[in-house]
Protein backbone atom coordinates (compact mmCIF):
# COMPACT_ATOMS: atom_id res chain seq x y z
CA UNK A 1 0.00 0.00 0.00
CA UNK A 2 1.48 3.32 -0.73
CA UNK A 3 2.51 5.09 2.34
CA UNK A 4 0.76 8.22 2.30
CA UNK A 5 -2.91 6.04 2.21
CA UNK A 6 -1.48 3.68 4.88
CA UNK A 7 -1.22 6.85 6.89
CA UNK A 8 -4.12 8.29 6.26
CA UNK A 9 -6.11 4.85 6.68
CA UNK A 10 -4.39 5.12 10.06
CA UNK A 11 -5.26 8.74 10.88
CA UNK A 12 -9.18 7.71 10.01
CA UNK A 13 -9.04 4.46 12.17
CA UNK A 14 -7.61 6.78 15.37
CA UNK A 15 -10.33 9.38 14.81
CA UNK A 16 -13.40 7.05 14.60
CA UNK A 17 -12.19 5.03 17.02
CA UNK A 18 -11.76 7.97 19.76
CA UNK A 19 -15.57 8.31 21.80
CA UNK A 20 -16.16 11.92 20.59
CA UNK A 21 -16.16 11.15 17.10
CA UNK A 22 -20.13 10.05 16.96
CA UNK A 23 -21.24 13.38 18.92
CA UNK A 24 -19.13 15.42 16.87
CA UNK A 25 -20.57 14.11 13.75
CA UNK A 26 -24.03 14.14 14.76
CA UNK A 27 -23.77 17.97 15.69
CA UNK A 28 -22.21 18.59 12.36
CA UNK A 29 -25.41 16.87 10.78
CA UNK A 30 -28.09 18.18 13.14
CA UNK A 31 -26.78 21.72 12.20
CA UNK A 32 -27.03 20.78 8.37
CA UNK A 33 -30.58 19.18 8.50
CA UNK A 34 -32.00 21.89 10.98
CA UNK A 35 -30.33 24.65 9.21
CA UNK A 36 -31.72 23.46 5.89
CA UNK A 37 -35.42 22.75 7.16
CA UNK A 38 -35.81 26.09 8.88
CA UNK A 39 -33.84 29.18 8.45
CA UNK A 40 -34.80 30.50 11.57
CA UNK A 41 -32.71 27.65 13.11
CA UNK A 42 -28.76 29.65 12.53
CA UNK A 43 -30.59 33.02 13.33
CA UNK A 44 -28.59 35.53 15.75
CA UNK A 45 -32.07 34.92 17.72
CA UNK A 46 -32.23 31.35 17.95
CA UNK A 47 -28.62 31.02 18.88
CA UNK A 48 -28.91 33.50 21.68
CA UNK A 49 -31.16 31.10 22.83
CA UNK A 50 -29.45 27.71 23.05
CA UNK A 51 -26.63 29.41 24.49
CA UNK A 52 -29.08 30.51 27.37
CA UNK A 53 -29.97 27.09 28.12
CA UNK A 54 -27.42 24.77 27.19
CA UNK A 55 -24.66 25.88 30.48
CA UNK A 56 -27.26 24.62 32.52
CA UNK A 57 -28.01 21.18 32.18
CA UNK A 58 -24.44 21.12 30.59
CA UNK A 59 -22.83 22.09 34.40
CA UNK A 60 -24.85 19.23 35.39
CA UNK A 61 -23.74 16.84 32.87
CA UNK A 62 -19.79 17.98 33.74
CA UNK A 63 -20.70 16.92 36.97
CA UNK A 64 -21.93 13.77 35.84
CA UNK A 65 -19.46 13.04 33.66
CA UNK A 66 -16.49 12.12 36.20
CA UNK A 67 -19.02 10.24 38.64
CA UNK A 68 -20.12 7.83 35.82
CA UNK A 69 -16.48 7.66 34.68
CA UNK A 70 -15.88 6.09 38.30
CA UNK A 71 -18.45 4.13 37.93
CA UNK A 72 -21.33 5.51 39.50
CA UNK A 73 -24.29 7.93 38.98
CA UNK A 74 -26.63 10.43 40.77
CA UNK A 75 -30.15 10.33 40.10
CA UNK A 76 -30.58 13.30 42.61
CA UNK A 77 -29.30 15.69 40.79
CA UNK A 78 -32.63 17.26 39.32
CA UNK A 79 -34.10 17.27 43.06
CA UNK A 80 -30.90 19.44 44.19
CA UNK A 81 -31.00 21.38 41.26
CA UNK A 82 -34.52 22.23 42.22
CA UNK A 83 -34.22 22.46 45.81
CA UNK A 84 -31.03 24.43 46.26
CA UNK A 85 -32.32 27.89 44.45
CA UNK A 86 -35.32 27.13 47.12
CA UNK A 87 -33.19 27.19 50.15
CA UNK A 88 -30.97 30.17 49.12
CA UNK A 89 -34.28 32.29 48.15
CA UNK A 90 -36.35 31.33 51.13
CA UNK A 91 -33.09 32.50 53.41
CA UNK A 92 -32.74 35.92 51.66
CA UNK A 93 -36.83 36.52 51.10
CA UNK A 94 -37.27 36.04 55.05
CA UNK A 95 -34.42 38.76 55.95
CA UNK A 96 -32.29 35.32 57.30
CA UNK A 97 -29.42 35.93 55.24
CA UNK A 98 -27.58 37.86 52.83
CA UNK A 99 -28.37 36.85 49.01
CA UNK A 100 -24.22 36.07 49.09
CA UNK A 101 -24.09 34.33 52.37
CA UNK A 102 -27.46 32.48 51.31
CA UNK A 103 -25.62 31.61 48.41
CA UNK A 104 -22.74 30.04 50.34
CA UNK A 105 -24.81 28.19 52.29
CA UNK A 106 -27.48 26.63 49.20
CA UNK A 107 -23.96 24.96 48.27
CA UNK A 108 -22.84 24.20 50.85
CA UNK A 109 -26.03 22.07 52.08
CA UNK A 110 -25.57 21.04 48.67
CA UNK A 111 -22.08 19.54 49.04
CA UNK A 112 -23.33 17.67 52.12
CA UNK A 113 -25.87 16.35 50.52
CA UNK A 114 -23.33 14.76 47.80
CA UNK A 115 -21.32 13.59 50.88
CA UNK A 116 -24.42 11.76 51.97
CA UNK A 117 -24.83 10.16 49.03
CA UNK A 118 -21.21 9.18 48.69
CA UNK A 119 -21.18 8.00 52.38
CA UNK A 120 -23.96 5.62 51.90
CA UNK A 121 -22.68 4.31 48.43
CA UNK A 122 -18.64 3.65 49.92
CA UNK A 123 -19.26 2.89 53.26
CA UNK A 124 -22.63 1.11 53.57
CA UNK A 125 -22.10 -0.80 50.50
CA UNK A 126 -25.58 0.12 48.54
CA UNK A 127 -25.98 0.79 45.23
CA UNK A 128 -26.11 4.57 43.79
CA UNK A 129 -28.87 3.69 42.10
CA UNK A 130 -30.84 3.19 45.21
CA UNK A 131 -29.26 5.92 47.01
CA UNK A 132 -29.70 8.64 44.78
CA UNK A 133 -33.06 7.46 44.34
CA UNK A 134 -33.96 7.41 47.47
CA UNK A 135 -32.53 11.16 48.07
CA UNK A 136 -34.07 12.35 44.75
CA UNK A 137 -37.68 11.91 46.36
CA UNK A 138 -36.40 13.45 50.05
CA UNK A 139 -34.96 16.34 48.72
CA UNK A 140 -37.75 17.10 45.90
CA UNK A 141 -40.52 16.55 48.93
CA UNK A 142 -38.47 18.98 51.01
CA UNK A 143 -38.15 21.90 48.87
CA UNK A 144 -42.10 21.11 48.20
CA UNK A 145 -43.23 21.18 51.83
CA UNK A 146 -40.90 24.17 52.78
CA UNK A 147 -42.92 26.28 49.25
CA UNK A 148 -46.24 24.56 50.23
CA UNK A 149 -45.40 23.65 45.90
CA UNK A 150 -45.33 27.55 45.01
CA UNK A 151 -42.30 29.23 43.53
CA UNK A 152 -39.95 31.55 45.43
CA UNK A 153 -40.11 34.65 43.81
CA UNK A 154 -36.23 36.53 43.48
CA UNK A 155 -37.63 40.05 41.65
CA UNK A 156 -36.61 41.75 45.23
CA UNK A 157 -32.83 41.12 44.56
CA UNK A 158 -30.11 43.42 43.69
CA UNK A 159 -27.00 42.09 43.81
CA UNK A 160 -23.59 42.27 41.99
CA UNK A 161 -23.90 38.27 42.34
CA UNK A 162 -26.57 38.48 40.24
CA UNK A 163 -24.66 39.82 37.43
CA UNK A 164 -21.87 37.31 38.13
CA UNK A 165 -23.68 34.21 38.12
CA UNK A 166 -26.25 34.65 35.47
CA UNK A 167 -25.87 38.00 33.83
CA UNK A 168 -26.04 38.94 30.15
CA UNK A 169 -24.76 41.30 27.80
CA UNK A 170 -24.91 41.97 23.92
CA UNK A 171 -22.09 41.46 21.46
CA UNK A 172 -23.78 43.02 18.21
CA UNK A 173 -26.97 41.39 18.06
CA UNK A 174 -25.75 38.12 19.94
CA UNK A 175 -26.87 38.32 23.71
CA UNK A 176 -24.56 36.03 26.35
CA UNK A 177 -24.83 34.76 29.40
CA UNK A 178 -21.91 34.99 32.34
CA UNK A 179 -23.54 31.24 32.55
CA UNK A 180 -21.76 30.23 29.24
CA UNK A 181 -18.10 31.03 30.56
CA UNK A 182 -18.98 29.36 33.82
CA UNK A 183 -19.61 26.09 31.72
CA UNK A 184 -16.68 26.68 29.66
CA UNK A 185 -14.58 26.76 32.38
CA UNK A 186 -15.78 24.11 34.15
CA UNK A 187 -15.29 22.13 31.18
CA UNK A 188 -12.29 23.22 30.96
CA UNK A 189 -10.54 22.81 34.25
CA UNK A 190 -12.66 19.11 34.56
CA UNK A 191 -11.28 18.40 31.16
CA UNK A 192 -7.59 19.15 32.81
CA UNK A 193 -8.16 16.88 35.66
CA UNK A 194 -9.49 14.25 33.85
CA UNK A 195 -6.64 13.82 31.29
CA UNK A 196 -3.77 15.72 32.68
CA UNK A 197 -3.43 14.94 36.26
CA UNK A 198 -3.18 12.00 38.27
CA UNK A 199 -6.99 12.65 39.78
CA UNK A 200 -7.72 11.62 36.34
CA UNK A 201 -5.94 8.53 36.65
CA UNK A 202 -7.61 7.78 39.84
CA UNK A 203 -11.15 8.57 38.55
CA UNK A 204 -10.77 6.47 35.56
CA UNK A 205 -9.16 3.41 37.56
CA UNK A 206 -11.51 3.70 40.28
CA UNK A 207 -14.40 3.04 37.82
CA UNK A 208 -12.68 0.34 35.91
CA UNK A 209 -11.73 -2.17 38.37
CA UNK A 210 -12.04 -1.05 42.18
CA UNK A 211 -9.80 -4.11 43.08
CA UNK A 212 -7.22 -2.98 40.81
CA UNK A 213 -6.97 0.31 41.61
CA UNK A 214 -7.11 -0.21 46.04
CA UNK A 215 -4.43 -2.57 45.01
CA UNK A 216 -2.56 0.12 43.67
CA UNK A 217 -2.64 2.67 45.97
CA UNK A 218 -5.27 4.47 44.89
CA UNK A 219 -8.28 5.44 47.86
CA UNK A 220 -11.80 4.64 45.56
CA UNK A 221 -13.97 5.50 48.39
CA UNK A 222 -12.74 8.88 48.89
CA UNK A 223 -12.28 9.36 45.69
CA UNK A 224 -16.11 8.53 44.77
CA UNK A 225 -17.33 10.53 47.93
CA UNK A 226 -15.49 13.83 46.56
CA UNK A 227 -17.16 13.23 42.75
CA UNK A 228 -20.46 12.49 44.75
CA UNK A 229 -19.94 15.87 46.13
CA UNK A 230 -18.59 17.26 43.21
CA UNK A 231 -21.52 16.54 41.05
CA UNK A 232 -24.10 17.90 43.88
CA UNK A 233 -21.57 21.20 43.89
CA UNK A 234 -22.75 21.49 39.62
CA UNK A 235 -26.20 20.77 40.07
CA UNK A 236 -26.69 23.30 42.47
CA UNK A 237 -24.84 25.73 40.71
CA UNK A 238 -26.89 25.06 37.52
CA UNK A 239 -29.78 25.42 39.69
CA UNK A 240 -28.74 29.28 41.36
CA UNK A 241 -28.17 29.89 38.03
CA UNK A 242 -31.29 29.38 36.07
CA UNK A 243 -33.37 30.62 39.10
CA UNK A 244 -31.72 34.20 38.42
CA UNK A 245 -32.16 34.01 34.56
CA UNK A 246 -36.21 33.62 34.76
CA UNK A 247 -36.35 35.11 38.67
CA UNK A 248 -37.61 32.26 40.27
CA UNK A 249 -37.06 29.16 41.94
CA UNK A 250 -39.66 26.73 41.44
CA UNK A 251 -39.26 23.62 43.60
CA UNK A 252 -40.41 21.34 40.48
CA UNK A 253 -37.69 22.43 38.33
CA UNK A 254 -35.56 20.06 37.04
CA UNK A 255 -37.98 17.46 37.14
CA UNK A 256 -36.48 14.71 34.39
CA UNK A 257 -33.19 16.25 34.59
CA UNK A 258 -30.78 13.78 35.63
CA UNK A 259 -32.04 11.16 32.86
CA UNK A 260 -31.56 13.62 30.06
CA UNK A 261 -28.32 14.53 31.93
CA UNK A 262 -27.05 10.53 31.69
CA UNK A 263 -28.13 10.29 28.26
CA UNK A 264 -26.04 13.87 27.24
CA UNK A 265 -23.08 11.79 28.71
CA UNK A 266 -23.92 8.49 27.20
CA UNK A 267 -24.42 9.93 24.25
CA UNK A 268 -21.26 11.82 24.49
CA UNK A 269 -18.73 9.03 24.89
CA UNK A 270 -18.58 8.13 28.37
CA UNK A 271 -18.96 4.42 29.83
CA UNK A 272 -21.90 3.93 31.44
CA UNK A 273 -20.31 0.91 33.72
CA UNK A 274 -17.36 3.34 34.04
CA UNK A 275 -13.74 3.24 33.03
CA UNK A 276 -13.91 5.68 30.74
CA UNK A 277 -15.06 9.41 30.27
CA UNK A 278 -15.14 12.29 28.50
CA UNK A 279 -15.23 16.30 29.12
CA UNK A 280 -15.49 16.94 25.36
CA UNK A 281 -17.70 14.57 24.53
CA UNK A 282 -19.95 15.43 27.06
CA UNK A 283 -19.73 18.95 26.05
CA UNK A 284 -20.86 17.78 22.43
CA UNK A 285 -23.38 15.17 24.06
CA UNK A 286 -24.95 18.31 25.79
CA UNK A 287 -24.80 20.64 22.46
CA UNK A 288 -26.39 17.60 20.60
CA UNK A 289 -29.39 17.53 22.58
CA UNK A 290 -30.15 21.05 22.86
CA UNK A 291 -29.85 22.13 19.40
CA UNK A 292 -32.25 18.54 18.57
CA UNK A 293 -35.22 20.32 21.22
CA UNK A 294 -35.03 23.68 19.91
CA UNK A 295 -34.34 22.01 16.15
CA UNK A 296 -37.58 20.32 16.11
CA UNK A 297 -39.53 22.79 17.51
CA UNK A 298 -38.43 24.93 15.22
CA UNK A 299 -39.62 22.62 12.15
CA UNK A 300 -43.08 21.96 13.71
CA UNK A 301 -42.16 18.27 15.24
CA UNK A 302 -44.76 18.52 18.58
CA UNK A 303 -41.89 18.98 21.58
CA UNK A 304 -43.56 16.37 23.49
CA UNK A 305 -42.00 14.05 20.61
CA UNK A 306 -38.37 15.11 21.73
CA UNK A 307 -38.26 11.94 24.39
CA UNK A 308 -38.65 10.18 20.89
CA UNK A 309 -36.12 11.82 19.15
CA UNK A 310 -33.50 11.12 22.50
CA UNK A 311 -34.21 7.30 22.82
CA UNK A 312 -33.66 6.82 19.19
CA UNK A 313 -30.29 8.44 18.91
CA UNK A 314 -29.28 7.27 22.43
CA UNK A 315 -29.91 3.61 20.99
CA UNK A 316 -28.23 4.60 17.49
CA UNK A 317 -25.32 6.02 19.63
CA UNK A 318 -24.64 2.92 21.33
CA UNK A 319 -24.90 0.62 18.45
CA UNK A 320 -22.55 2.62 16.51
CA UNK A 321 -20.13 2.90 19.78
CA UNK A 322 -20.47 -1.05 20.30
CA UNK A 323 -19.66 -1.52 16.35
CA UNK A 324 -16.80 0.89 16.01
CA UNK A 325 -15.42 -0.89 19.89
CA UNK A 326 -15.69 -4.25 18.56
CA UNK A 327 -13.48 -2.89 15.38
CA UNK A 328 -10.96 -0.64 17.13
CA UNK A 329 -10.52 -2.32 20.75
CA UNK A 330 -7.27 -0.54 21.27
CA UNK A 331 -8.67 2.67 20.63
CA UNK A 332 -12.27 2.12 22.02
CA UNK A 333 -11.41 1.61 25.47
Amino acid sequence: MNPSLRLGSILVRQLTSTPEFLPFTLVVVLTVVFAALTPHFLSQGNISNLLAFTPELGMIALGMTVLMTSGEFDLSVGSVFGFTPVLMWTLFNEGVASLEFALVIALITAVGIGFVNGWFVTRLKIPSFLVTLGMMMTIRGVALYTTSGFPQRTWRAESWLMDLVAGSFYIGEFRFYSSLFWFIGFALVLGYIMTQSRVGNWIQAAGGNAVSARARGVRVAQTKTWLFMLTAFMAAYAGITSSIRVAAANPNSGTGYELEVIAMVVIGGTALGGGRGTILGTVLGVVMLRMMRNGIVLIGVPGLAYNIFIGVTILTMMALQSYLARRHPSGAG
